[in-house]
């Protein structure tokens, strides 16, 4: 259980194990039963071994969404590049942090998931993301610049805000963003963002492209590649 204090800054407790797990489920989609309405998936791709460490993205939804939106940002991508998917579903209609202000019940969860995730498979500890799309990328912004020190890296489509408490790490950071975007326009949100991020010396990957609010299949084959091979 995450301490109050701990809780309010958004920091995760949850940690990969130094010894190698046992257990683990068969490859495909698995629940979580950590929730009886709003729960989330685990995905096991193909090929996967639990003697040989294993990338792990946590991807968020967007507002409105849910668990299997988030587990389809990267779907596509985890059989062919081995790549182990968490994809919680928020508390509310979207995360903590945007609709209360403050981070909550969607943390814990996403604790939750991890040690789920942590106690039955071999995570490769050099590639642990966090990031979604649109609500789900500012939020996974929030929560990888809050959790540097566990997640190495943040794939952020769309975003359109991050706040933090305390910042730990320097996880290395993917935004992309279309220049046409209606829903969060780039101009106040990434191109804003981005120039932040660097001038507080996190490493960026920056990918404006045209269109709206969306994520062309380049731009995320471009991400997990980048995840995969930084």
């Amino acid at each position: 259980m995450i301490a109050r204090e701990t809780l309010k800054k958004g920091h995760i407790s949850a940690r990969p194990k130094n010894t190698l797990p046992t257990n683990g489920f068969e490859p495909g989609i698995h629940s979580f039963h950590l929730d009886n309405i709003r729960d989330g998936f685990l995905y096991v791709p193909k090929n996967y071994n639990k003697d040989v460490p294993t990338p792990l993205a946590v991807m968020l939804h967007g507002a409105g969404g849910n668990a299997e939106h988030g587990l389809n940002l990267l779907k596509p991508y985890a059989d062919e590049k081995n790549i182990l998917l968490l994809a919680p579903a928020s508390r509310s209609v979207t995360w903590d942090i945007i609709a209360k202000e403050n981070f909550n019940g969607d943390i814990i969860f996403i604790d939750q998931a991890l040690t789920i995730a942590f106690e039955n498979y071999n995570v490769d500890r050099d590639h642990i993301a966090v990031g979604g799309f649109s609500d789900g990328a500012s939020y996974g912004l929030c929560v990888g610049l809050s959790n540097g020190d566990l997640f190495t890296h943040i794939m952020a489509f769309s975003p359109g805000f991050y706040h933090t408490v305390e910042n730990k790490g320097k996880p290395a950071v993917f935004i992309s963003h279309g220049v046409k975007d209606h829903v969060l326009p780039i101009a106040p949100c990434s191109r804003r963002i981005v120039p932040r991020l660097k001038r507080l010396n996190y490493n960026i990957q920056y990918k404006e492209f045209q269109g709206e609010h969306e994520i062309p299949a380049d731009i995320s084959a471009t991400a997990v590649n980048w995840f995969l091979e930084t």
